[in-house]
């Protein structure tokens, strides 16, 4: 986080979103192949923004990677993009634990795990989400978390398509 802090934004260049998900997904093909999960991507998207292509796909992969470690065995992870006139969304559902409600409030800080036995089982930082909403706030966006105990989790990714 503190490289992603001290470097700023970055190089921004036109950068398809369909090249983000699928080095994103790739980044994961084989842990999601040992839990089990099957991740699946639209790479058909013709989508473009002006962002730094590194942050981009860094983003997704956190967000693919908890939906990888916190969806059950034979479990579904869908990675899509959707855009208006000013946006593109890149989401991540699963079909996972899902996120207690008094816990989403809290799971973009910094250090913070929702269920931290698990957490020992599956191994991370408690940072991944913090540095997913810092890399969308580096681009004049933000992320969004849609869940529910027992179904799954959806995760956007909401990022201007134009440099603000």
């Amino acid at each position: 986080l503190s490289r992603i802090e001290l470097g700023g934004q970055g190089e921004r260049d036109e950068v398809s979103v369909g090249a983000v998900m699928r080095d994103a997904v790739a980044r994961h093909q084989l842990t999601a192949e040992s839990f089990g999960v099957d991740v699946q991507y639209d790479d058909s998207s013709r989508l473009t923004l002006k962002g730094n292509r590194l942050q981009l796909v860094s983003a997704v992969s956190n967000l693919i990677d908890n939906a990888v470690k916190y969806s059950n065995r034979g479990g579904v992870v869908r990675v899509f993009a959707a855009s208006d006139d000013q946006t593109v969304d890149i989401s991540v559902a699963d079909q996972g634990v899902g996120i207690p409600a008094r816990d989403i409030d809290r799971i973009f800080e910094r250090f913070y795990r929702v269920d931290r036995a698990r957490s020992r089982e599956t191994g991370g930082t408690g940072l991944g989400l913090a540095i997913v909403r810092h890399i969308a706030t580096n681009h004049g966006g933000d992320v969004t978390v849609r869940s529910r105990e027992g179904e799954g989790s959806t995760f956007t990714l909401r990022i201007p398509i134009q440099e603000n």
